[in-house]
């Protein structure tokens, strides 16, 4: 099995990618010959990996039948300064909110999916450093960023 997806160029800087029959525009800001019609293409890799990760905890506490009153995702991706302009590093908040009986439920499945099941998580930790931390409740609970690595706002 493999994943294709088809990227047909619209002119000037903007691309429509066919994903999974859904269409999704990229594009480039005016100041580079775009006209800001969809985001760059470099950020869906941090999109990707908060959709990946996420779905991994909704569906493992649903397993449980446990479930959030919320789940946001907030992911930054440090960026080289020097071209190629890559990532060098990636840091995902998790803000979470439930009952507090679910609280080290929710941890284990924050844990378990970025230990073990997501996908995303794993090909970028090959390359990059990727850490996280978890907010449940409004109180943070997990935190394994290094003190070196500055999120980016």
């Amino acid at each position: 099995m493999k994943h294709e997806i088809e990227s047909q160029w619209m002119g000037k800087m903007q691309f429509n990618a066919l994903v999974n029959g859904h269409t999704i525009i990229m594009d480039a800001p005016e100041r580079v010959g775009g006209e800001d019609q969809g985001p760059i293409p470099k950020p869906f890799v941090l999109t990707a990996l908060s959709g990946c990760t996420g779905m991994d905890v909704i569906a493992l506490l649903r397993k449980q039948g446990k479930q959030l009153t919320d789940l946001n995702l907030k992911v930054s991706g440090e960026i080289s300064k020097q071209q190629p302009i890559e990532y060098v590093a990636a840091h995902i908040i998790y803000e979470m909110k439930g009952s507090a009986e679910d609280e080290q439920a929710a941890l284990d499945a924050v844990m378990l999916s970025q230990e073990k099941i997501c996908g995303v998580s794993s090909m970028l930790k090959k390359i990059i450093p990727v850490t996280w931390e978890v907010i449940y409740n409004e109180k943070e609970i997990f935190n394994n960023q290094e003190k070196l690595i500055a999120p980016v706002n």
